[in-house]
């Protein structure tokens, strides 16, 4: 079966390159620790809503398969061998016949879970902007160090040629040290005051009516001129990171900053990322279950404890395993445990064996047990958790991808009919 995957990588990355050289549309690539999926998805909105022909990556087709894939703008085969000789016709199709109606711009997440992804990737399609948005401790696992880490991602930064553009993230050292390694104009971003694109005075926006959380706004500074933007579909300050990088591609594609401000307004994550959905009881989720990292995680701690409740009611925190961290794993669930004290929350459920941990930190650092919940799986955690929360409560629900925490969602969020449109992995294949 490997020997199969293999010559199949080999056939889509020769029909997708014949395919990039006819066609030549400019492309931005962009990876990071987290945070890919949502800045993919921002810059196309920016350039969509202004009458640029863009596509992105389907699903999260972002690997040596994937890219291919959204190049031919097909999708997979899956173990279907017809489906996949309809890919090949496809492709064929498209060199042979011109179709007026292929994309100028193509952007597209690169994903870079092992040593080799980040060149493979640049090769099949190099890049006119490459962006960064992070590096942290994901997939240490395979990579050993977030030095690794950071090596692999700045392939996507050293191989831009001087006409090109890097956009890079300024708040964690490991992504700012890049600016020196490519021949790209390069821009900054971030929180810090040294970033180019600056975040200053962000906000959580609340309904006057209800007073419920709607959004969020913050200003831009950029050579001493400051923007406010206004984010009303986005919940999580560390959300504005994945917009920031797509305000700048925006300018580098001469459209009015009023303009970019106006289709960020109708931006929204992708689905398993800070969505706010109601629950049962007259509850709020925060449904964050796509996947998670120590360093999402704190940031959707952090934003749970920053949200305003009005009376007595409690926020949760339903924390699931951290996979891929390696020898790091057992300090960084530690630390996801006493981030739940820091921050004031109420009450902490753990899911899987290795948030274990996560409760072994929060009960150190001085949470009751009374107060603690550990369960083996998400269908445990959710059924007690239906039980147990009330009118008004607030719940953080976040796990990477292996623990499948969003089954914790469908079990306490008010409309279960909607699931498949408010919640990651709710196709066939996953739902089985």
């Amino acid at each position: 079966m490997h020997l199969l995957q293999k010559i199949l990588e080999i056939k889509l990355k020769f029909l997708a390159k014949i395919i990039l050289k006819k066609y030549k549309p400019e492309i931005i690539g962009v990876t990071g620790s987290v945070g890919k999926t949502s800045t993919k998805q921002a810059i196309h909105t920016v350039l969509e809503e202004n009458g640029f022909k863009v596509r992105q990556n389907k699903k999260n087709y972002n690997n040596e398969l994937g890219l291919p894939l959204t190049i031919i703008d097909s999708e997979t085969g899956g173990k279907n061998i017809f489906k996949w000789i309809l890919v090949g016709l496809k492709a064929t199709k498209l060199i042979l016949f011109k179709d007026i109606n292929y994309p100028k711009i193509l952007v597209l997440e690169m994903a870079a879970d092992k040593p080799g992804d980040m060149k493979y990737l640049v090769n099949l399609a190099s890049c006119h902007i490459g962006v960064v948005t992070n590096v942290s401790t994901v997939h240490t696992e395979f990579f050993g160090t977030v030095q690794k880490v950071a090596e692999e991602k700045s392939q996507i930064i050293k191989h831009l040629k001087s006409s090109d553009f890097a956009i890079i993230a300024a708040d964690d050292d490991l992504s700012f040290q890049m600016k020196a390694q490519t021949k790209a104009t390069t821009f900054t971003f971030g929180f810090s005051q040294k970033a180019d694109f600056s975040a200053e005075q962000v906000e959580l926006e609340y309904s006057s009516q209800t007073q419920d959380v709607t959004g969020l706004s913050f200003y831009l500074k950029h050579e001493d001129k400051t923007y406010q933007f206004k984010l009303p579909n986005l919940l999580g300050s560390h959300l504005i990171f994945t917009v920031l990088p797509s305000i700048i591609v925006g300018m580098i594609y001469k459209i009015d900053l009023e303009k970019i401000s106006l289709s960020l307004e109708q931006f929204e994550s992708p689905v398993g990322r800070m969505k706010l959905i109601d629950g049962i009881k007259d509850t709020q989720i925060i449904d964050d279950s796509y996947n998670s990292s120590p360093l999402a995680c704190m940031a959707a701690i952090k934003t749970l404890s920053e949200i305003k409740l009005p009376g007595n009611f409690k926020k949760y925190a339903v924390l699931g395993d951290m996979l891929e961290l390696g020898s790091i794993s057992e300090q960084a669930h530690q630390e996801m445990g006493e981030a739940v004290v820091d921050f004031g929350i109420d009450v902490l459920f753990t899911v899987g064996e290795r948030a274990r941990d996560i409760a072994r930190g929060a009960e150190n650092k001085g949470m009751l047990q009374e107060n603690i919940f550990t369960f083996v799986n998400s269908e445990e955690a959710g059924k007690f958790l239906q039980q147990r929360i009330k009118q008004g409560d607030l719940i953080l629900i976040k796990g990477s991808q292996g623990v499948r925490m969003e089954r914790i969602t469908k079990e306490i969020m008010a409309e279960p009919m909607k699931a498949k449109d408010l919640l990651v992995r709710q196709d066939k294949s996953w739902v089985k």
